[in-house]
């Protein structure tokens, strides 16, 4: 596709609500957004290990009219990576400036309340999230990017909303991690799994026999 053609394509693009929820998210996990003009626009990258090119395939489908061509696979540092870019649209824009602060560090938007849905956890969950053991029988969110203050907030909209029971646990000494209680780990399975469930590279974060 040239550069006119991709232009005229961007004219008509405009995110779906699924898309909105979806890029919560991963905007919470592992996807990033990227701008070159100082803020004008804004692209989302996407990449994840190859173990998970199904899950990566899964998003590239739902942000199929945003992508100018199939995933791209590299390897660094010995290892395998999969991943895709959007174009860079003024629709990503206000995500942008919620997602991001002054100093381009990731942060919880003030509204997440509002923005955070059930598909947008599970994507969450499926870029950051982990089984704590069978011992355990809970899952857990890496969500080591935040500050506690962050995450506290994130705790009373996982309660607010999805009314699951959650404490932070210190990982690495200034890290925190979100942990799902033992007795909100069913419904929060409820949430997660009718998408997990379709790949079978989140089967090992959903405790094997559980996905």
């Amino acid at each position: 596709m040239n550069t006119k053609e991709i232009r005229e394509k961007k004219k008509s693009l405009k995110l779906t609500k699924l898309q909105c929820e979806i890029l919560v998210g991963t905007l919470l996990g592992d996807g990033h957004l990227e701008t070159l003009n100082g803020g004008k626009t804004y692209r989302l990258k996407i990449e994840h290990s190859v173990r998970q090119k199904d899950y990566t395939l899964w998003l590239h489908d739902k942000f199929r009219e945003w992508i100018n061509g199939e995933i791209y696979e590299k390897e660094k540092n010995g290892k395998k990576y999969v991943g895709f870019t959007t174009y860079a649209h003024g629709a990503l824009r206000f995500y942008g400036q919620i997602f991001y602060n002054r100093d381009h560090k990731k942060i919880v938007p003030l509204m997440i309340g509002k923005l955070l849905k059930s598909i947008g956890l599970a994507v969450w969950f499926m870029d950051d999230g982990s089984w704590k053991s069978d011992k355990h029988k809970t899952y857990i969110i890496h969500s080591t990017g935040f500050n506690y203050k962050e995450l506290e907030e994130i705790q009373r909209v996982l309660q607010k909303t999805f009314n699951l029971e959650t404490s932070l646990h210190r990982q690495m000494g200034k890290y925190w991690r979100i942990y799902v209680k033992s007795k909100s780990a069913k419904d929060f399975e409820k949430i997660i799994s009718p998408y997990t469930k379709i790949m079978p590279s989140m089967k090992a974060k959903m405790g094997n026999k559980h996905a």
